[in-house]
């Protein structure tokens, strides 16, 4: 693989780091939705299948507050009038997604802590499947999309590399929004109960923690990098009832190769995976397609879990061996 990207990078440099560009932003949008998943799994070693499918739902939501009658934002809207109705739009759909997530959280999976793991995984499949269908009762089977509202024009051009102001615009956002997150759970008061709830949740209440509002607000706190992924995506692409749940085992599979439960290796894992996404359809030699995606991601998947299931950045422990 690397003498192919070499290969490839030499002989054609200019659509080389194009497609490592589309990579990196595809990469970006990923992570947030890794990160749903990698938070829930540190806290309660539960895999939320439904994570996918509330990632499609506030996307569709977001499509009626950005090109609805709330903002009816379009693409001779004023500058002002965009940032402040995407402003608008990020926080509202950060707060569904985490309303959706905490509900999921509060009404199929606080019951089943004691479970059998089984349980659980059944109980989480049928969650994304009811999410799913409830998407597509709401919303119906047509995809939906808002306006241009980011130009597409160039952010620069250098020997015929251009990256557009739509992609960098998501890079934009979500930077930001990871270091956010980094500095919640590594250094305040809320991060530590976490943290603490994820080792030894029996202990953490002892010493005080209320256990279930730390798990409530992991719940939300992922459930609004959802809605803000979602509307990221939204920069791009279109969304419809069952997007989430391709994107949903991408990203659960970015986690998987960067060390599940560890928001760093989430990161790293979801640019792995938007880079092999991007350089597996981009216009190469011997390139398979993108018909050969998901073949080569749950591949990627499948090696993972057999040959280093902590992953990139994951630590082994006895029952991760």
């Amino acid at each position: 693989m690397l003498a192919w990207l070499a290969y490839n990078a030499y002989s054609r440099p200019t659509p080389f780091f194009n497609v490592l560009l589309i990579g990196f932003t595809q990469g970006s949008t990923y992570a947030l939705v890794a990160l749903g998943y990698t938070l829930v799994y540190g806290i309660l070693q539960l895999i939320n299948f439904a994570h996918g499918d509330v990632f499609a739902l506030s996307g569709l939501f977001a499509t009626t507050m950005v090109g609805g009658a709330v903002f009816g934002l379009s693409d001779t809207s004023s500058t002002l009038g965009i940032v402040g109705g995407l402003t608008a739009t990020f926080l509202i759909a950060a707060a569904f997604g985490a309303g959706v997530n905490s509900t999921i959280e509060f009404v199929a999976y606080r019951r089943l802590r004691s479970a059998p793991r089984l349980s659980v995984l059944i109980t989480a499949v049928g969650m994304s499947f009811i999410v799913q269908n409830i998407s597509l009762a709401v919303y119906d089977v047509n995809a939906r999309a808002i306006p241009p509202l980011i130009s597409g024009h160039s952010v620069f051009s250098i020997r015929g590399v251009e990256y557009a102001w739509d992609a960098f615009f998501v890079v934009l956002v979500t930077a930001p929004v990871l270091v956010l997150l980094t500095w919640l759970v590594k250094s305040t008061r809320q991060g530590k109960a976490m943290r603490a709830t994820s080792q030894d949740p029996e202990a953490a209440a002892i010493m005080g923690i209320n256990v279930n509002r730390t798990i409530t607000f992991t719940f939300a706190l992922a459930g609004a990098l959802a809605g803000i992924g979602a509307t990221l995506y939204l920069v791009e692409f279109n969304i419809r009832y069952d997007t989430g749940f391709t994107l949903g085992l991408i990203a659960f599979t970015a986690a998987v190769l960067g060390g599940i439960g560890n928001l760093t290796g989430a990161v790293l894992g979801a640019l792995v995976i938007g880079m092999i996404q991007a350089f597996n359809e981009g216009p190469f030699w011997f390139s398979p397609g993108s018909d050969w995606t998901r073949s080569l991601v749950f591949a990627i998947l499948i090696a993972i879990l057999v040959f280093r299931p902590e992953g990139l950045l994951g630590e082994r422990t006895p029952e991760g061996a």
